[in-house]
């Protein structure tokens, strides 16, 4: 091999590099050949890294075993919880057809029902105390009375708020009002009969002064339904609670029944048949699951270090041998961020599942959150099967075009934002009296998006009350404007970005996609452009949408710009 004269130049740095990329002796063959074997070996997909050394593809085969395991423990997991929280839901609405007088199964708003006269709270109230002491022979559900350690019965309890001092004289526009509150308490152990004398038990009500009245109680019930699906029936204690809302003294009393609902392990029970066999067949399935997601994340963990030795390798070969630092999206690719999700979806799956393991044991009863960590796993794991679609070039336009995409969609949201949130206070504070829809910010939130969807417009602009005619035009104006702003403009630039990142990916396709240092040097090319210190400060780089490393022209003139 001859090298080719260099000519002297005043920069060494450059002469140095120069002389190096001439020479072939100046760069050793063999340890480059290595690097090169072991740069494509690590960005190979996991076939074709079986038919270049006879590697056993053993992280998709977990992954795909995961997948099926993590599915199925979400779909039994997911029809156990659904028992269970139609248990409390049903109960709930059959205690409020027991204690609710005149309660007609659907609830009026936030409330259950309303009363408007003395005579109905004070019926309300002992149709509550009558129908508690009944509800061994009224109620047709598997609940009884709640009872202490000792046996004893759990009191009823009366709690009444009231002004601690006042008077009123609407026809004089007089008033005196202290507005402490105190609390009067009224017990009853036994669950008997009042309706003989109800003033003893609650005296006269003084309605201008009183807040609100809450009758609580304790019963205890049993859910039987899980014997069909080969499961330990759950105890339940529910702790109830009946408000009566007087705290507007508008003339309106709102009624609230609201039920805590806790379960637990029966402490004596018997069952044949084949239920407790199931659970153990459960808890050894959820075990090795956990065993599975174990492995998972070991081999994701020891790939990330291993990509970390190749990068470290590959940033002192070019350094040594180049002069030249290795590029942000250089580096990027050798950390893999979907290893870095599916070591997420492993850690969370092993949490949800010992809770679910937990639960079955009887010993915790968070089924709210144990499905929040197996759902939110499960998504993660059906998220990262795109990585093995991302081999092939037909089903990799998903992901290059959202990678593209992301950061002007993410900036657009961010200005869109501003303008949408003020929408949203503006609506709150002006329409919130007038119409249901905007009476809270997340329910303002929500119905804008909702009419950015084109959902719900009609019944938007039908259900605002036209009493206040000046708060009815701002409407008109305030919703036109904010569909024609949104869904003209702000939806229609939104796909814009997506589409024209689409295209983008298209052209790159058939046209190519721009080099990195990284692929030039898998491509075994020799073109590496050398820049010193100097002219590092003051060069303008060229810079593409996929790849942030500089990029210049093989002419001195667009090196240096002065």
């Amino acid at each position: 091999h001859f090298c080719v004269f260099c000519p002297p130049s005043p920069h060494r740095h450059r002469e140095a590099a120069s002389l190096k990329a001439c020479h072939p002796a100046a760069v050793p063959q063999k340890a480059e050949e290595r690097l090169r074997d072991d740069l494509k070996y690590y960005f190979m997909s996991p076939c074709e890294k079986y038919r270049a050394r006879r590697h056993i593809p053993w992280k998709m085969g977990v992954q795909i075993l995961k997948i099926v395991m993590i599915t199925t423990q979400l779909v039994l997991f997911g029809l156990n919880n659904q028992l269970v929280v139609s248990y409390k839901e049903e109960n709930t609405m059959a205690l409020k057809n027991l204690f609710i007088k005149g309660y007609s199964g659907v609830d009026e708003d936030d409330f259950s029902i309303a009363v408007y006269t003395q005579r109905d709270v004070y019926d309300s109230l002992f149709y509550v105390l009558d129908q508690y002491s009944q509800l061994g022979e009224l109620s047709v559900g598997a609940i009884s009375y709640a009872e202490d350690e000792d046996g004893l019965l759990l009191p009823l309890t009366v709690c009444k708020e009231y002004y601690k001092r006042g008077s009123l004289k609407p026809s004089d526009e007089a008033y005196d009002i202290d507005a402490q509150l105190e609390t009067r308490l009224s017990v009853r152990r036994k669950p008997g009969l009042t309706s003989h004398d109800p003033f003893s038990f609650f005296n006269i009500l003084l309605f201008f002064r009183l807040v609100n009245i809450k009758v609580t109680f304790n019963l205890k019930g049993i859910n039987l339904q899980t014997v069909r699906s080969r499961e330990l029936p759950d105890c339940y204690s529910f702790y109830v609670m009946i408000t009566f809302d007087n705290e507007s003294h508008s003339g309106k009393v709102k009624l609230y029944l609201d039920i805590d609902a806790e379960s637990s392990a029966c402490r004596d029970w018997k069952i044949s048949g084949t239920a407790q066999k199931n659970t153990h067949y459960l808890l050894v399935f959820d075990g090795f699951v956990i065993l599975v997601c174990i492995i998972s994340t070991t081999l994701c963990t020891r790939s990330i270090i291993l990509a970390v030795r190749l990068l470290q390798r590959f940033s002192q070969f070019f350094q040594e041998h180049f002069d030249r630092k290795v590029c942000e999206d250089d580096q990027k690719e050798f950390l893999n961020g979907w290893y870095v999700l599916v070591i997420v979806s492993d850690v969370l799956t092993i949490i949800g599942s010992i809770l679910k393991m937990e639960i079955q044991a009887k010993s915790l009863t968070s089924y709210d959150v144990c499905s929040i960590f197996l759902g939110t796993s499960t998504l993660l794991v059906w998220v990262g099967v795109i990585r093995y679609l991302g081999y092939f070039q037909k089903y990799n336009v998903l992901i290059l075009t959202m990678k593209a995409a992301f950061p002007k969609v993410l900036r657009f949201c961010c200005c869109a934002g501003m303008i949408y949130l003020g929408y949203t206070f503006c609506g709150w504070i002006v329409l919130g009296p007038y119409h249901e829809k905007f009476e809270g910010l997340s329910r303002v939130a929500e119905c804008l998006f909702s009419l950015l969807n084109g959902d719900d417009m009609f019944t938007t602009f039908a259900q605002l009350k036209d009493k206040n005619i000046l708060v009815w035009l701002f409407s008109r104006a305030y919703l036109y404007s904010f569909i024609s702003l949104f869904i003209y403009m702000v939806l229609s630039l939104f796909i814009a970005l997506i589409t024209d990142s689409y295209e983008t990916i298209k052209k790159y396709q058939s046209d190519g996609f721009p080099l990195t240092d990284l692929q030039k040097f898998l491509r075994e090319h020799k073109d590496f452009p050398v820049v010193d210190d100097f002219s590092e400060k003051d060069v303008e780089p060229k810079c593409s949408t996929f790849c942030c490393c500089k990029r210049y022209d093989s002419s001195p003139s667009d090196l240096i710009k002065l």
